[in-house]
């Protein structure tokens, strides 16, 4: 549901819980100057990794070679970032050690803009207490708090009281919603969040005359709520509940047993029971699924979610579902890419005319030196360093066109950047929100297409 279905207003509903944790920081012992942190989304994209235990936040390409790295909010210079990331032929980061935080939802933002500005803090050396913290327990302590203004009611009873200040209403996510129901297709709801925020955030979000009983639970076939994703997606011996929707109590169901108890139709039968559910497993939502009597196969199911790993990674790798990823950044980088079109064709232009002048001197290289190969020979190495020498101005402003300080999302340098990588991979599909659904309609097929290998275009 979030950042799917909800979309949120920002800077107004990450403030709920940079402010709040501001403030958690300080109970536990932190400095009062923490409450004077300003938040600035603008600083961050996805896909950046954190490294904890340094206090650093690295932007890498899908060969995972540190393009980018800062430390807190000062740039590292390119040979403190080497010092530490390069790879050698002995030492290749893995990024995978519990040191290294991945970057893949919107909510991380809130995290990173915090943890920063502790950095920065710890840094001044003007305070004891921040002295005694490594820069992993400062990280830890930031995340907790986060995550209780999640928990607590911080963020979500405010939500509650003024949805319209934090969630976007979306005019087309109903309509897609009914679309694709009224095909036959089974539609699912599956959220961390519990019942009762779902409820509100849902009740704003699709008002009551769209459904024939007022009731947005109409939309879905089922509903599962506090679902704990990813485990959800791994660990088939997690219990169902059962959610009332009018007091949020929850029953037991014994799940796929019950479901074969009450065949023939035995989904249809258990579902008829009350269709919202809490925790459960990725087995009893395909077996709530087999509302046909048919078995459920992982590519009959088109999951969409926004985290990266939570959503696409786990359902694809583990269970062969299709994958949809919501990429609402995306939006906004298309349209810089539209006005950068010029910017990135003379960058083109002059890569391949580095790459031309590189086989004429690797040409000259292999001939006998004499002074005429080898004044041809200077000439084109100059050219190639005059041209290597624009490209690092143009790329430069032509990156920072897109984010000041870590470039576009899915570029790093001249690579794919590690969010492009494991998009391309796991990600079946992927568009700025849930609602463009709309304009696909359920007999549509998408058709990959292969890429080209270098020396496919010496045959084409």
């Amino acid at each position: 549901m979030d950042y799917t279905l909800a979309q949120y207003h920002v800077p107004e509903f990450d403030n709920l819980a940079f402010d709040g944790a501001k403030q958690k920081l300080v109970d536990m012992g932190y400095p009062e100057e923490v409450l004077g942190f300003t938040y600035d989304p603008s600083r961050w994209i996805r896909g950046l990794i954190i490294d904890i235990k340094r206090g650093n936040f690295l932007k890498i390409d899908k060969h995972k070679y540190t393009r980018v790295a800062y430390h807190g909010s000062q740039e590292m210079s390119s040979e403190a970032r080497k010092a530490l990331y390069a790879q050698t032929f002995n030492k290749k980061d893995s990024f995978g050690e519990s040191f290294y935080i991945n970057m893949d939802t919107l909510f991380q933002i809130v995290d990173a803009e915090l943890y920063s500005q502790l950095i920065d803090l710890k840094d001044n050396n003007e305070f004891e207490f921040l002295d005694g913290k490594t820069y992993e327990e400062m990280y830890r302590d930031a995340r907790a708090c986060v995550d209780l203004c999640h928990r607590d009611g911080v963020i979500k009873d405010e939500v509650a009281r003024n949805p319209a200040k934090y969630v976007v209403k979306d005019p087309n996510m109903v309509p897609m919603l009914k679309q694709y129901k009224e095909k036959g297709i089974k539609v699912f709801l599956v959220t961390n969040s519990l019942w009762t925020y779902t409820q509100d955030v849902m009740s704003f979000l699709v008002d009551p005359e769209d459904t024939e009983s007022g009731d947005w639970t109409d939309l879905f076939d089922l509903i599962i709520v506090g679902s704990c994703k990813p485990a959800f997606l791994v660990d088939p011996r997690r219990d169902l509940f059962r959610v009332d929707k009018a007091s949020g109590q929850l029953t037991n169901t014994d799940g796929v047993y019950e479901i074969a108890a009450l065949n023939p139709n035995g989904a249809t039968k258990f579902l008829e029971q009350g269709n919202v559910f809490q925790n459960g497993n990725f087995n009893q939502l395909a077996a709530m699924l087999d509302l046909d009597g048919k078995a459920i196969t992982g590519e009959q199911i088109l999951y969409v979610g926004d985290h990266l790993y939570s959503d696409v990674l786990r359902s694809k790798r583990t269970l062969g579902w299709r994958t949809a990823l919501i990429v609402p950044e995306l939006e906004e980088e298309m349209k810089t890419s539209e006005s950068q079109k010029e910017t990135n064709e003379e960058i083109m232009k002059l890569r391949k005319l580095r790459e031309t002048i590189s086989v004429k001197a690797n040409a000259l290289r292999l001939l006998p030196s004499n002074q005429e190969n080898d004044e041809q020979l200077e000439t084109l190495l100059d050219s190639d360093r005059k041209i290597k020498e624009a490209l690092v101005d143009i790329v430069g402003s032509h990156h920072k066109a897109y984010n000041p300080i870590w470039g576009q999302l899915f570029k790093a340098g001249y690579e794919d950047s590690r969010f492009a990588y494991y998009t391309a991979n796991y990600a079946c599909l992927y568009m700025t929100k849930a609602s463009n659904l709309r304009y696909v309609s359920d007999q549509r097929a998408f058709r990959t297409f292969s890429n080209p290998l270098p020396h496919n275009s010496a045959t084409e």
